[in-house]
């Protein structure tokens, strides 16, 4: 089973969508946004990927925070921000035969559906 997450007006959303209908892979979508969020998926993912590595800095939610949010942000913050705003998580989110990656980048995605 193939599930991907993230928020369905997302550039990089609509091009992980689009790379794995033209490559015919049968996958669920999973809208932050429409969907949900809980704590349980949260965790799991981070235990997957690290919450360094889910937390998305670049992104307008992130830039509004304090800069005092923003220097002492640690696992259990950052935590609690992705589960209140969804759109501080990176994205896509694609777990695919249980394993869990991050990003979208077709080499990557070619290799993980190889």
């Amino acid at each position: 089973m193939t599930t991907l997450f993230g928020i369905k007006n997302c550039d990089t959303i609509k091009k992980a969508r689009a790379w794995l209908t033209a490559q015919q892979i049968e996958f669920t979508f999973h809208d932050y946004r429409k969907d949900g969020l809980d704590a349980e998926w949260l965790n799991k993912a981070e235990q997957a990927l690290g919450w360094e590595q889910m937390l998305n800095k670049r992104g307008t939610t992130f830039r509004q925070l304090s800069e005092e949010q923003k220097q002492n942000v640690d696992k259990e913050s950052a935590m609690a921000l992705m589960l209140e705003y969804s759109a501080m998580i990176k994205r896509p989110i694609l777990i695919h035969n249980d394993s869990y990656y991050i990003g979208f980048k077709p080499d990557q995605y070619s290799e993980v559906f190889a």
